[in-house]
């Protein structure tokens, strides 16, 4: 069986948080979605799990911390213009520019903070630079 990724993050509002992850293009898994949690597909592998913030705050044993960026989301994408399309995508959607876009040649990546701060990493890599 194949391993897949589940990233839960912490929403103060998950209607805001379905509504901009679908509009990025992910997928609602509706089946593994209620009123506490919604799932959504980023590819056939890698899930973002939004939990509503008193269950999340029951799915970890250490306290939740509200303070800075404590983790960056990164996604490889297929080339340099959908790195572009997902950004601004995600722009358009609520989230916020987090720095700006870098291009070492080889790499090109954009980055933005979702509607609760999580901060997400947009990058191509040149296949024939690895």
């Amino acid at each position: 069986m194949a391993r897949k990724l589940f990233v839960n993050v912490r929403t103060t509002d998950l209607p805001r948080a379905i509504g901009f992850y679908t509009a990025l293009g992910f997928t609602l898994q509706e089946d593994f979605s209620n009123e506490q949690a919604a799932c959504v597909a980023v590819t056939d592998s890698i899930y973002v799990m939004a939990l509503t913030e008193g269950f999340f705050a029951e799915s970890v044993s250490n306290g939740v911390s509200t303070a800075g960026t404590q983790t960056i989301l990164a996604v490889q994408v297929d080339s340099r213009e959908e790195v572009d399309e997902l950004a601004d995508k995600a722009l358009a959607a609520g989230g916020q520019k987090a720095k700006d876009p870098f291009d070492e040649g080889f790499m090109y990546g954009r980055s933005f903070l979702d509607p609760n701060g999580h901060h997400w990493e947009l990058v191509w890599m040149n296949p024939e630079a690895s």
